[in-house]
């Protein structure tokens, strides 16, 4: 069997304790394109939470420019920045300022945010009003950052479900859950159900932000079941390295967002 040509490489900026980006990319990228990731600190690693970002602030990271500065002589297709809190802490200024910044780092190589991805996203599949899906260890701030964040671009919070993890995490602080071990016990199945349920009947689709939430897996069922378009960070990353390609692969089973497209 003849392998594949490589078409296209996508470099990814993520946090260090953060295994879903890659897992959910990899396993979903069509032939031939290839994923590449470069690590940075966590904000939360010290065990503050994480309620302020800008642009100017992230760039200055060393791990960030150092990530920047490899993946950039990888000769890849882009980079996207894994990590929509960033975005949603900073506003549309940071996409703008932070994608200008780091494409100069990487040498001209192209490179866009999260929450940029989520934006386009959104827009192609004609989402306005989409239902908010939280990851477990969102808290307050995140809540009223990704909702002010949307506003900013247009859209409207029709809604917004926290998921919640079983009862054995309930003495762990929610800013905490990520660091000590809760992006492991996120189950799509249950994500799925927990959305079906508190869905609106004035949202026109489902958004599920968070690189590390594991969430790609319940997008299928829940297009099926309320007949809208859901839009995951990691999958909005992936049909935004495909745009830039120009390349039309689908990925089978993905969601309305990667595998109709034209």
């Amino acid at each position: 069997m003849r392998a594949a040509a490589w078409v296209a490489q996508l470099g990814v900026l993520v946090v260090h304790n953060d295994p879903v980006v890659e897992a959910e990319l990899s396993r979903r990228a069509p032939a031939g394109v290839s994923v590449h990731a470069a690590r940075f600190e966590s904000p939360t690693s010290t065990g503050a939470e994480y309620t302020h970002e800008t642009w100017q602030h992230l760039i200055a990271h060393p791990d960030i420019r150092r990530g920047l500065t490899q993946l950039g002589q990888m000769d890849l297709t882009a980079i996207c920045l894994c990590f929509a809190s960033a975005s949603f802490f900073g506003g549309l200024e940071f996409d703008r300022g932070f994608a200008a910044a780091a494409g100069e780092l990487a040498g001209g190589t192209p490179v866009y945010t999260a929450g940029e991805a989520i934006r386009a996203g959104l827009t192609e599949l004609g989402i306005r009003r989409p239902l908010v899906v939280a990851p477990p260890w969102f808290t307050a701030p995140t809540f009223a950052a990704a909702e002010r964040y949307l506003a900013e671009a247009g859209y409207e919070v029709a809604g917004l479900v926290h998921y919640q993890l079983g009862t054995g995490w309930d003495t762990v602080q929610r800013h905490r859950l990520f660091d000590q071990g809760g992006r492991w016990a996120v189950d799509p199945d249950e994500v799925s159900r927990h959305v079906a349920a508190a869905f609106p009947p004035d949202a026109d689709g489902v958004l599920i932000p968070g690189s590390g939430f594991r969430s790609w897996d319940a997008v299928a069922a829940l297009e099926r079941q309320l007949d809208v378009p859901v839009v995951t960070s990691n999958q909005a990353c992936l049909r935004r390295l495909l745009t830039i390609a120009g390349l039309h692969d689908t990925v089978p089973g993905g969601g309305r967002l990667v595998d109709a497209h034209p």
